[in-house]
């Protein structure tokens, strides 16, 4: 595979997880390593002046006050990074520290942060050769970017801290020099500008963000499985309805759930059996709709943050000028996680209510209860939706915005900070929690389906629900649930239901 070429401004989501998921090789452009020269030239150029700039020959935070001389700049960098590696709890995950360190390299290449073509190219190899520091997943308040995360990252860089190569946990040391490589030293601004940014926010957004797209796709297909377990009404489905609405999301999912059932032999048209469907079934492509819009919105923010200059001071080559400003605070990245907080729950939210529709005899439309035959003597899917209703509940927490709160830090000179790693994190959690209802309903779909006597389904459907029996069989009495509950999961999480189905419906994302 070619190596991706970066320069800090055309790098997208799909790109970003073919590099993190699929180990992808990146290199700058010859134009992004000249514009990080020249930014290094004028930094080299201050610091030999003594001239007094923000964190190039002063210290950090409340200690900007504090003049830094030339030979005590380079201790100066290093114990930047070795005190701000506070991170606490457990690591991040391969795929997220890989974006972590692939959105530094992007954002550095842009040429505003005075960092050297070789520190960089440090970085570089560490990702090319599989190199992941361990990152604590806890410690970022969002602004003065993810400086604790950020900092363990460096650390490797340094021949410090722990990391993972080639599955085995070891020192920074040990690493490099397993891949032939060695520890490098920091000069002045190097310190601040490989950990003055949002990327850790960024990956661990971007990667749930992914993931809640593909979520997106296989809900609209759990729904589908729901209709015609329920004997649903297409009718309010149809094109008109929903062209008229004018919200893009809702018209296309409106568009992929009538693609997926088309020749289907369960669903009914209206006034067939009953008039109107509950919400949960007749609303759903006004609520997968939003939640559609939502993702799209997030993604057009994320991709932008993907191709940013996030740290601080900025490097202003052409102008002769260093500026002290603020793009490492979070907020447009923590506002937009707690709304895709917001999008992924209610994908959960809707399906339960579709899984209780399948579960309750009063609700299902002849159905047995719990949908098990011999009830009583057997509890059937009774559980499963106690479990999912657990989840759903847990997600109401997680979804409590984040940004909205503050703690002022560095004896209030940063007064005001994001939370926005905390709202990438919890938009992880919510996606873990939702990928699981969705599951459950699928599940307890295609029981209701092989319970109703199953006649032909839907194009799309078809081929979910041959997937699904492919894994797990029929309940004709009770077993442990949630082997079955994770083999369904797995087709969910890894996307396979949706790749069977896509190519009767392609991307309407």
């Amino acid at each position: 595979m070619p190596k991706f070429k970066l320069n800090g401004e055309g790098l997208v989501l799909e790109d970003f997880i073919k590099i993190t998921r699929g180990y992808g090789e990146v290199e700058l452009t010859e134009e992004a390593v000249e514009r990080v020269n020249k930014a290094r030239e004028l930094v080299d150029r201050y610091v030999a002046q003594d001239k007094v700039e923000y964190g190039i020959t002063t210290g950090f935070g409340e200690f900007s006050k504090v003049i830094i001389s030339k030979d005590d700049a380079v201790d100066l960098q290093t114990n930047l990074i070795v005190s701000h590696a506070c991170g606490v709890g457990n690591p991040l995950p391969e795929d997220v520290v890989r974006g972590v360190m692939l959105l530094r390299i992007n954002a550095l290449s842009r040429g505003y942060s005075g960092i050297r073509m070789s520190t960089i190219q440090q970085l570089i190899n560490m990702l090319n050769n599989g190199i992941h520091p361990i990152i604590p997943e806890k410690g970022s308040l969002g602004s003065s970017g993810d400086l604790a995360p950020l900092a363990h990252m460096v650390l490797v860089m340094l021949g410090e801290g722990e990391a993972i190569y080639k599955g085995e946990r070891m020192s920074g040391l040990d690493a490099l020099k397993a891949a032939g490589m060695e520890p490098i030293h920091l000069t002045s601004k190097e310190g601040l500008a490989l950990i003055n940014g949002t990327q850790v926010m960024t990956s661990v957004g971007a990667h749930a963000l992914y993931d809640a797209i593909n979520l997106y796709k296989t809900a609209n297909i759990s729904l589908g499985l729901t209709m015609e377990a329920l004997n649903g009404i297409t009718d309010a489905f149809e094109p008109m309805t929903h062209i008229i609405r004018r919200q893009n999301g809702q018209i296309k999912t409106a568009e992929f759930v009538l693609k997926i059932l088309e020749g289907s032999e369960m669903t009914t048209r209206q006034g067939e059996i009953r008039v109107q469907d509950a919400y949960s079934l007749r609303c759903a492509p006004q609520v997968h709709g939003a939640c559609h819009d939502n993702m799209s919105y997030v993604k057009e923010k994320v991709e932008l943050e993907m191709n940013a200059v996030t740290d601080n001071p900025i490097i202003l080559v052409e102008e002769d000028r260093v500026i002290s400003g603020g793009n490492f605070h979070g907020e447009p990245m923590a506002q937009i996680f707690d709304y895709l907080k917001i999008g992924i729950s209610e994908l959960a939210n809707i399906s339960e209510r579709r899984l209780e529709r399948l579960v309750n005899p009063a609700l299902s439309g002849g159905l047995p209860a719990f949908l098990i035959e011999k009830g009583g003597l057997n509890s059937g899917f009774m559980i499963v939706q106690y479990a999912a209703a657990a989840l759903v509940s847990e997600n109401k927490v997680l979804a409590h915005p984040a940004s909205v709160d503050s703690i002022p830090s560095s004896a209030n000179q940063e007064d005001h900070v994001s939370m926005g790693t905390i709202a990438a994190r919890q938009a992880s959690e919510i996606l873990y929690n939702a990928s699981r209802v969705i599951a459950m309903e699928i599940l307890c779909a295609c029981q209701a389906i092989d319970l109703r006597g199953k006649k032909k389904l839907g194009a799309g459907t078809e081929k979910a629900y041959e997937l699904v029996r492919d894994a797990v069989t029929f309940y004709d009495k009770d077993r442990i649930m949630n082997i079955d509950i994770e083999a369904v999961t797995e087709l969910v999480v890894s996307g396979k239901i949706y790749s069977a189905v896509e190519p009767i419906v392609g991307d309407l994302f």
